[in-house]
């Protein structure tokens, strides 16, 4: 097990902008002490970003990593309206200034040693990333929601359809230029182009971490979470899994949750 309760000296928090298309977007970046420039890893909130896993950010930090946890179009006073796209969009945006070397030189990064990760929302989008830059050679995905899999629930189900746009509903008090309808006709449309299991070829020789809450509702692992390990292990690839007993939120397992986590990307050389 790795002791990731070692502080780092000369560890900062810095509030970073970056482009994502036609927007100017913020998040945070959680930097480690050392002179050696550090490996990086984008860290992806989930929806609409209650959470947003500065527990993990921290501990990454304290044992070499610099994390960066950007926020996306439309949410939490970010320019723009909201959609999944814009999420896929700004995801790819903030990965690509990890790997940038002017905005790497400037925060002593190493642009060569990207990873991402993320939870629910923000797995899927650490899937999608991953799956599109051959050279990210690790990725994380607590809770992933598979939205291709959710595409194929609401054409079976018009109740389930109608339930997820109520409650999805609720929770667009904090983005702009959507509601649930909006949210739900775009997972439709996407189809199957928004399948984690389709990604499986594509991610079979990265190191993939795959974590799932056994009591999950909002991803339950038998739809989200078991599909895509068996398609990464039929595709040849061969995931870390692990299912802990505990809801979507892991509120009951943030340090099993974190050391997963720490554990996987390792301990850089300081």
């Amino acid at each position: 097990m790795v002791d990731w309760l070692t502080d780092a000296p000369g560890a900062e928090t810095q509030h970073v902008v970056f482009p994502s298309g036609s927007a100017t977007l913020h998040g945070l970046l959680y930097t480690p002490g050392g002179n050696r420039p550090h490996p990086s890893v984008a860290l992806f909130h989930g929806f609409p970003g209650w959470e947003n896993n500065g527990d993990i950010a921290y501990a990454l930090a304290r044992v070499g990593w610099a994390v960066f946890v950007p926020h996306y179009h439309g949410n939490w006073g970010m320019p723009g309206d909201w959609s999944w796209a814009h999420a896929i969009e700004d995801a790819a945006a903030a990965t690509d200034l990890l790997g940038d070397h002017e905005f790497a030189e400037r925060y002593n990064l190493d642009p060569t040693q990207v990873a991402v990760a993320g939870n629910s929302l923000g797995g899927f989008l650490a899937l999608m990333t991953a799956a599109a830059r051959p050279g990210i050679a690790s990725v994380a995905s607590i809770a992933g929601f598979d939205f291709g899999a959710a595409a194929e629930q609401f054409r079976a189900s018009p109740e389930t359809r109608n339930a997820y746009v109520d409650l999805w509903h609720e929770d667009t008090a904090v983005l702009s230029g959507t509601n649930g309808e909006a949210l739900i006709s775009e997972i439709e449309a996407a189809g199957d182009a928004w399948s984690l299991r389709a990604l499986a070829p594509r991610l079979r020789d990265r190191r993939v971490l795959l974590v799932a809450g056994e009591r999950d509702t909002v991803a339950p692992p038998d739809m989200h979470h078991e599909p895509l390990v068996r398609a990464l292990r039929s595709a040849g690839g061969a995931p870390t899994t692990q299912v802990l007993d505990t809801t979507h939120s892991f509120t009951d397992q943030r340090l099993a949750l974190t050391a997963l986590l720490v554990d996987f990307l390792g301990t850089p050389a300081r």
